[in-house]
């Protein structure tokens, strides 16, 4: 795994033991919960057109994973739009 300069140094920390780790409080766990299901919530739904080939080619890849081929494209936007996916021209 990477770690950016800011993780490297609270990982430093917590392994030379400059770093508590204490229990969260109730209501700081409810809080964490819900940021959590707000952000993989989805709640825009949209409409695309493909080429018959790419759906069925879509669906096919979903089926091999066992997913819907629906939370497939939903991925395939994410990790692009994340910058894990990268075009071929950039």
């Amino acid at each position: 795994m990477k770690y950016d300069i800011e993780e490297k140094h609270i990982l430093d920390a917590y392994e030379s033991g400059r770093l508590k780790v204490s229990a969260a409080s109730k209501k700081e766990i409810e809080r964490i919960k819900k940021a959590a299901k707000n952000t993989f919530k989805k709640d825009k739904r949209i409409t695309i057109r493909l080429y018959d080939h790419d759906y069925k080619g879509i669906q096919k890849k979903a089926m091999e994973m066992g997913i819907p081929y629906q939370t497939l494209i939903s991925g395939i936007v994410h990790r692009y739009i994340e910058g894990e996916l990268k075009s071929k021209n950039g």
